[in-house]
């Protein structure tokens, strides 16, 4: 014998339908479930609670890494010289002009021109300014955000800085023209429009203003390149304390 799941009248196991009530057990139990099936477990939703981030970046995906820590060791007072060495000389000195890294940055530049010359002739000159600018905010954007690298993300806005110190000298020489172009060029003797700050500036109505306007991007770029290491400097201090407290005692 077994209840009636609506009447609870006590039926034959065999039957199909209630003689009492008349329901069909089986489209009864379709739409109401059988109480007498065991029970199947309800999917659990598990959540993970990520820990705030206790670095000035994010978090590091390398805190427990020793080697990436002694790596990261070696260059912070590598960049801390380099940055000296570009930043003292001063703006007449071109000495950001003069090393390596800008010739790293001029592919930069040119590729600017070409992606913003939809917009016109004013942005496409400024572009290649933008070009220098957002490939080291898209890499540190990229290692702060994707991979979790909060120092690697501290060394690219160090590069941003640098070329706000690359630029620098371009603006200040916006009415003197006396920097080479690419192909051999100078802005006194360029056709109009080739110089870029030249024209940005007169276009702009600030052609008289290109000193002050080229100071306040060397000190930008200081600012920038000394606060991304003071930084990183920060993230090597959280790593090390990460690391001596995973130690065993």
């Amino acid at each position: 014998m077994k209840p009636c799941p609506k009447c609870n009248q006590d039926v034959p196991a065999a039957e199909h339908s209630c003689p009492y009530c008349g329901i069909v057990f089986a489209k009864y139990y379709k739409y109401h479930g059988n109480a007498s099936s065991p029970a199947t477990d309800s999917p659990q939703v598990v959540i993970h609670i990520v820990p705030p981030a206790d670095t000035l970046f994010g978090n590091d995906v390398y805190r427990d890494n020793e080697t990436i820590f002694l790596g990261r060791c070696l260059l912070l007072p590598g960049f801390l010289v380099w940055s000296w060495l570009l930043i003292t000389p001063g703006l007449a000195s071109n000495a950001v002009g003069e090393s390596f890294l800008h010739l790293v940055n001029l592919p930069f530049h040119e590729a600017g021109h070409v992606i913003f010359r939809p917009f016109g002739q004013f942005i496409t000159s400024l572009g290649g300014t933008l070009g220098q600018i957002l490939m080291p905010t898209i890499c540190m954007l990229t290692l702060l955000l994707k991979t979790h690298d909060p120092f690697g993300a501290g060394l690219c806005l160090w590069w941003v800085g640098e070329n706000f110190l690359d630029i620098a000298p371009y603006i200040n020489d916006a009415r003197a023209g006396q920097l080479p172009l690419l192909g051999g060029n100078f802005g006194h003797s360029a056709p109009y429009g080739f110089h870029d700050w030249e024209y940005l500036l007169t276009e702009s109505g600030l052609l008289a203003q290109d000193h002050t306007l080229a100071k306040l991007a060397q000190l930008l770029g200081a600012i920038l390149m000394i606060g991304s290491l003071m930084g990183c400097g920060y993230v090597l201090l959280k790593q090390r304390q990460a690391l001596t407290d995973s130690k065993p005692d």
